[in-house]
């Protein structure tokens, strides 16, 4: 279609004008400063960045198994949340090659494993942006006494990776906010070598292969925390299909694992049901699982909408994990000393997976675990409200979390308890908490005031007497 002349003198005003008014939106941010380099979390002081908001990450990973090597791209979209001159991004080890802000070439620099951007227009408070960074290295899993001395993150397997990230390990392969308390949506599109496939969060978009390579890219809608985010690889037999009550299933399992006696996809699906009853409806599009031959990694990981394995495990393991896709990756913590908020939650799901299979009660699992403790072992001298960095994944943090809940549970009767556990999950759907709003939320569903039994049972370093004592 072409112009006429008036048209075209039309079209070169409107230009003009644009760019007036870029102009005047880059002056209208007056005072802008760098971002701060961390969300201030006691534990983990630099994860997370001040001055934006993240709202969506667009992932595209190149894996070479042989080399180990990462062929990286991010781009984020994200909103200032301060007339911001500069901002950083958590990226560990791996190299930047270009960043660019909006389109434009943006300057940046490394201070351990922070990323400094500073664009050459600031952002006003408010505003949209985009930031997209290419970058490569080999990346490393980090280790140390957090998850019970085990590796975690990016973790190299025979024939692919195993990626499993919590609490800090997210920006060991894509830069980030690596914060729960930042999340965002995602789209993660993965290429591997021919005949691995590589699984991912929420729904598959779309597979292939071509020029030797296998591709494919899945989206989570759902707002997601870093660490719960994961590009494992490898081969695997793929089973889907829906559960009983309706969501789409995925269950990934490395066919060099024995089979043994767990039927992964059904307790899966009936899980997945029986929690969507207790605790509200599942949060997720996609319900699931990733079973890897990783022996090193001795844990496994809620994963958002597929939990990460490190081999078959049991029944019990399967429950705790897909209890956490509500208490821990819809209801995400505002700061990590709040984590009995997850594992708690999700160590007592397994005691009413057993109360549901009729094979104890949570009454009786709670009263065993305690008398198994003597009153000066070591476990009860922990506060669990504020477990401490390096011990934030301690035995104490579960299992008396879960003493917490069944004492509450007893305190307020079964009627109020399972009534708070979807109000609680519906209040913070896709959102994070902490540890007062709980027991806010308890007091007023119950009608009780509780400060006395939550301190006992999470602020003390004594072991609390039995309900009813």
């Amino acid at each position: 279609m072409a112009l006429s002349r008036s048209a075209r003198r039309t079209s070169r005003w409107l230009a003009l004008a644009t760019a007036v008014a870029s102009a005047a939106t880059i002056a209208a941010a007056p005072g802008a400063s760098p971002g701060a380099p961390g969300v201030g979390d006691s534990y983990f002081p630099k994860l997370g960045n001040g001055g934006f908001d993240a709202l969506h990450y667009d992932l595209g990973v190149s894996y070479h198994p042989g080399s180990g090597r990462l062929d990286g791209r991010t781009k984020l979209t994200a909103r200032a949340t301060q007339n911001l001159s500069a901002f950083d991004l958590d990226l560990q080890k791996l190299k930047v090659d270009s960043v660019r802000v909006n389109g434009r070439r943006a300057h940046f620099a490394r201070s351990g494993d922070e990323i400094s951007v500073r664009p050459d227009f600031p952002l006003r408070r408010g505003q949209k942006f985009t930031v997209t960074l290419a970058y490569h290295g080999v990346p490393k899993p980090l280790g140390g006494p957090i998850i019970f001395g085990s590796p975690y993150g990016w973790m190299k397997t025979k024939d692919g990776v195993f990626v499993a990230c919590e609490p800090n390990a997210a920006s060991t392969w894509f830069p980030s906010s690596d914060h729960p308390g930042d999340k965002a949506t995602y789209d993660i599109r993965i290429d591997a070598p021919k005949g691995l496939t590589g699984v991912s969060n929420g729904r598959l978009v779309s597979s292939g292969e071509a020029h030797g390579r296998s591709y494919a890219h899945w989206r989570e809608k759902r707002p997601m925390a870093t660490y719960l985010a994961t590009a494992t690889i490898g081969k695997f037999d793929v089973r889907t299909g829906t559960t009983p009550g309706g969501t789409p299933i995925y269950v990934a399992t490395d066919p060099t694992l024995p089979t043994g006696k767990v039927d992964v996809y059904g307790i899966t699906a009936e899980a997945t049901d029986y929690w969507s009853k207790v605790f509200g409806p599942y949060p997720f599009e996609e319900t699931g699982a990733i079973v890897d031959d990783m022996p090193q990694a001795g844990f496994s990981l809620e994963v958002q909408s597929k939990p990460v394995y490190s081999a078959v495990r049991n029944e019990t393991t399967i429950v705790h994990e897909l209890a956490h896709q509500w208490f821990g990756d819809s209801v995400s913590v505002k700061q990590w000393k709040h984590i009995w908020l997850n594992e708690g939650f999700a160590t007592y799901a397994q005691w009413l997976w057993a109360e549901h299979r009729g094979t104890r009660s949570a009454h009786d699992a709670f009263r065993a675990a305690y008398k198994a403790l003597p009153a000066d072992d070591g476990f009860w001298k922990q506060k669990i409200a504020d477990p401490q960095r390096d011990t934030m994944f301690s035995s104490a943090v579960y299992q008396r979390g879960a003493m917490t809940l069944q004492a509450l549970r007893e305190r307020i009767g079964d009627k109020a308890f399972f009534k708070l556990l979807p109000v609680w999950t519906t209040q913070h759907r896709y959102g994070n908490a902490e540890t007062s709003q709980f027991i806010a939320l308890a007091e007023k569903i119950s009608g009780q005031q509780l400060d006395d039994l939550f301190d006992a049972w999470l602020n003390t370093e004594s072991k609390p007497p039995l309900p009813g004592q």
